[in-house]
């Protein structure tokens, strides 16, 4: 039987970190893969910048791109250059020749995601990407398949390893941001320019991804309100510790009262009681709310040449068995077509730092500003005396509009030095 098993030919765009592991794993594993997939899966080209590569045989390799999705005899495409051009046009190309592939291009589906999945639809091949959320983690085939019965009503992530590494160390150790992260960079866990993880775009390209699953709604990269870790400070973490919270960059993706997307990622503080809490260092997870399932939490590593070159040979077997059977995997599902929410129509509660003058009427004039604005204050506390005096003010529920007038009304009180921080708060009640 093995004898007369199909053989399938496999071109493959980038050979880095992660492309190095697919190869590998490949000729490694290539009789279960065979067994698993119905097909022999024949890795045939590989296109890579340099030519001189010692771990892929010499005569695999090309510099021409565009001959991999243009080789008539190539089944199968596996795309893991990155960016956005020319994966985009590669990709494109090769779903045009009705090559079915699989990607880990979380920024390029983040941002043209719709044409590639009408393409995918129009030329009657596969495109799938788990490997580009949470690397090895099965997240996105739960979505698009395990839970497609249900309705889901929150997704709450940590999607990027160098952040939840930077925050681990700081809320550890005491660590300030910048040691934390020279950390990361040292361990290789954090690029020489950090930029895309710490300011957050790479975990909204992942939240957009998450979200337009979730809620069956086309949600770009641009939809995503984004704000990094850089300004988290070490009294920030050590004011959370105190209250047995724990500050992480959450991608959050949510339906509204309205039935609007709110789509987000910021530092967010948890309590050391949610799962979520003890995700720690380099470590991904994802925490799902649904109607009928309740909740769920998918945890492992979300990075890394093998954790990533699992998830896209898991997607490569399914893609391969859809071209053995004639058939094909799910397609675009955005049919609710969703609104997506603005940032300020958002409600959540916050954890707000004030310096204060400490004299009469200074906790008076705050908390008439809140009220001025219908932000209910849940809790305060002062700690120390005089020109260092500090309030630190828990809300309940407002919108993310009315804090920010809020934030502007403070900030013009002559007994507000200065608000120090402001962090919103997720998972726990009212």
């Amino acid at each position: 039987m093995n004898a007369e098993r199909k053989s399938l030919k496999v071109g493959m765009l980038g050979c880095g970190v992660v492309g190095s592991e697919i190869a590998r794993l490949l000729v490694a594993n290539a009789d279960d893969l065979a067994a698993r997939s119905g097909a022999k899966l024949d890795l045939v080209k590989v296109a890579v910048r340099d030519l001189n590569r010692k771990n892929i045989a010499k005569e695999l390799l090309t510099t021409d791109l565009m001959s991999v999705v243009n080789d008539p005899n190539i089944d199968l495409i596996i795309e893991v250059i990155g960016g956005i051009e020319p994966a985009r046009a590669l990709i494109l190309a090769a779903l045009e020749s009705g090559k079915s592939v699989v990607t880990a291009n979380k920024a390029l589906l983040a941002k043209h995601g719709g044409e590639l999945f009408a393409a995918a639809d129009k030329f009657g091949a596969d495109l799938y990407y788990e490997a580009a959320v949470a690397g090895a983690i099965p997240i996105l085939r739960p979505l698009r398949e395990s839970l497609v019965g249900d309705h889901i009503q929150k997704i709450m992530g940590i999607v990027n390893g160098t952040t939840n590494f930077i925050l681990t160390k700081m809320d550890e150790s005491g660590a300030a941001f910048g040691d934390a992260l020279a950390e990361a960079q040292a361990l290789g866990f954090a690029e020489a320019d950090p930029t895309a993880d710490v300011e957050g775009f790479d975990a909204a390209a992942k939240a957009a991804i998450l979200a337009s699953l979730a809620f069956h709604s086309r949600v770009t990269g641009d939809d995503v309100f984004r704000e990094g870790i850089t300004k988290i400070t070490s009294t920030d973490v050590a004011v959370a510790r105190s209250l047995d919270l724990v500050i992480k960059l959450l991608a959050i993706a949510e339906l509204n009262s309205d039935g609007q997307i709110s789509v987000r990622v910021h530092p967010t503080l948890i309590s050391r009681n949610h799962p979520l809490a003890a995700v720690r260092e380099s470590f991904n997870a994802v925490f799902v709310e649904a109607e009928a399932a309740g909740a769920l939490m998918f945890y492992g590593r979300g990075a890394g040449g093998t954790p990533t070159a699992s998830a896209v040979l898991g997607d490569l077997v399914a893609v391969a068995r859809h071209r053995i059977s004639g058939g094909l995997g799910p397609r675009e599902s955005d049919y609710a077509d969703r609104a997506i929410a603005t940032i300020g129509n958002t409600r959540t509660r916050y954890l707000i730092r004030l310096e204060v003058a400490d004299r009469p009427g200074v906790l008076a004039a705050v908390a008439q500003t809140f009220a001025k604005h219908d932000v209910s204050i849940q809790t305060v506390r002062q700690t120390g005396r005089g020109e260092n005096a500090e309030l630190i003010v828990m809300t309940h529920k407002a919108t993310d509009g009315a804090l920010s007038e809020t934030v502007a009304g403070l900030k013009a009180l002559d007994s507000v030095k200065d608000v120090a921080s402001v962090i919103r708060v997720e998972g726990m009640s009212s």
